[in-house]
């Protein structure tokens, strides 16, 4: 259904000379670029590295005259692109300052790489040599050979199905690294959670028209060929199971709803859980919304988008880890047969709860998704991700992604995961569960006069149980207008490096 964004593994790149696919740069370690039309060569502080100054040689002090013209101190972000050096062949040579080298974090090193492939998208150069030793010791060198490649790979995807005239950036990237084989040992395992980052930005970007729930159901089947179990649960069988919310809020569509699971089984641990909120078109229901926002409504699915996006990036890599992802899927639409304010839904947990709002439909197909999650895989910790609130956007905006918890190691572990990756968190905390009260149900699904983000996760916990769980509401990260940082204008992936990294780099207890 979808084209495939990954690029080809690198030793294949090496040994073959394979191309990438659509809007994929193809990257290799240890080689120099034959005739490269672009150099990017760095500078960490003051202090110039080994490249730089011998390409300054080369020049007759062309370049250094030319950063000192620029007042360059080779601080973070400053970069300054010399054309046609002399003494060098090359048609434009691009400067790039680190700041701190000891300080860079993977998040960093990806913004460097997305600033390079940002700046040299529109240059006819269809091969780029990038001088990378001296940056650091041979290992983290490697590292940051990779991550400068992760970077610029994820910068150069665009979701470009719907464009008439359409602009590959394709281009060949030649790394200068001492350990060639570290560096593509690195890469690989980015190349996989490359791979589930642009599963989720084509899902999310994807028309309304062409993404309803079934039609995210078959893009799930095409990880079977992957090793991951899928299961899919249609309207009847959801119903049966007593799925009462995530069955209402789907009946206003023709599809109705769906219950999507993606299992990647690649260790005997109690699984961990994420369950993805998959609204995959939100009018609002018969709370109808207006305005603008209603045409960004088809990215309300990007939790869905996220958490499959990370099981591909597990499987591809052959993580041996147990991940099962759980995905409510609706089209919360107004038709004769849809729910209405007033009306009162059984959930599987046994609660009923009283519609204030039907605007308010993503916790409901969340706390039945959270039912099932717990119900058929009692795993060790769940999370779920979800562009859940309005009111989130306005506590924090939509630079950081609110964290909702009782249990402070997670909090501090996915924390400092969204940290590491540049996708930041904010704690926000969990009260005013008493706005939740109903004169006529066990709860209603709308805190009125509370802060909303807080009420909705108070919700979403009275399904949790015992389990240890975290909420991550993403709303305002999913989709941006703008090109900006390691993301073209529309689905950005988010939340699938965050979860990749949690997963594999902590101890989850």
């Amino acid at each position: 259904m979808f084209t495939k964004r990954t690029v080809s593994t690198l030793a294949a790149l090496v040994a073959l000379g394979a191309s990438s696919s659509a809007m994929a740069e193809t990257f290799s370690f240890g080689e120099k670029a034959q005739q490269a039309k672009a150099m990017v060569v760095f500078q960490a502080g003051e202090q110039a590295s080994a490249d730089l100054s011998r390409l300054d040689k080369l020049s007759n002090n062309q370049i250094s005259n030319a950063l000192n013209a620029a007042k360059f101190e080779g601080k973070s972000k400053q970069v300054v692109e010399i054309f046609a050096p002399a003494g060098i062949n090359t048609q434009r040579l691009l400067v790039v300052g680190l700041g701190d080298a000891s300080t860079l974090d993977a998040g960093q090193v990806n913004h460097v790489g997305a600033s390079i492939n940002a700046k040299l998208a529109k240059a006819e150069a269809a091969n780029v040599q990038i001088f990378t030793q001296g940056i650091s010791d041979n290992t983290s060198n490697a590292n940051f050979a990779a991550e400068l490649a992760h970077g610029i790979n994820l910068r150069a995807y665009k979701f470009d199905k719907y464009l008439s005239k359409k602009k590959p950036s394709e281009k060949n990237y030649n790394f200068s690294v001492a350990k060639p084989e570290l560096a593509t040992a690195a890469y690989e395992q980015l190349e996989a959670i490359e791979s589930g980052v642009f599963l989720a930005r084509d899902l999310t970007s994807e028309v309304p028209t062409e993404m309803n729930p079934a039609h995210f159901a078959a893009a799930a089947k095409e990880l079977k060929d992957l090793g991951v179990k899928i299961k899919i649960l249609k309207p009847k069988q959801i119903k049966k199971l007593g799925m009462g919310a995530l069955h209402a809020v789907g009946r206003g569509s023709s599809e109705g709803s769906r219950l999507i699971v993606a299992h990647w089984k690649g260790s005997d641990d109690a699984p961990i859980a994420l369950v993805g909120k998959g609204i995959t078109f939100d009018s609002g229901g018969y709370n109808v919304k207006t305005g603008s926002s209603i045409a960004n409504m088809k990215s309300d699915m990007a939790g869905a988008a996220a958490v499959l996006g990370t099981v591909k990036a597990m499987a591809l890599q052959k993580a041996p880890v147990n991940v099962v992802a759980v995905m409510g899927m609706a089209a919360n639409m107004v038709s004769e047969s849809s729910y209405a304010p007033g009306d009162v839904l059984m959930t599987a947990e046994g609660k009923s709860v009283e519609i204030l709002n039907t605007d308010a439909e993503g916790r409901l197909v969340l706390a039945d998704s959270l039912w099932y999650a717990r119900k058929h895989y009692s795993p060790k910790v769940m999370v779920d991700v979800a562009t859940l609130t309005g009111s989130k956007i306005r506590a924090i905006g939509n630079r950081y992604t609110a964290v909702f918890s009782e249990d402070d190691e997670l909090v501090s572990q996915l924390t400092n995961s969204g940290k590491i990756v540049d996708e930041k968190l904010w704690r926000l905390p969990l009260a005013y569960g008493d706005l939740l009260k109903s004169p006529i149900a066990d709860l209603k699904n709308a805190g009125y006069g509370g802060p909303g983000a807080t009420t909705a996760a108070m919700f979403l916990k009275e399904f949790t149980g015992d389990t240890k769980w975290a909420h991550l509401d993403i709303a305002g990260n999913a989709l941006i207008k703008t090109d900006k940082g390691l993301t073209q204008s529309g689905g950005t992936g988010h939340g699938v490096r965050l979860l990749s990294h949690w997963i594999l780099n902590t101890q989850v207890k």
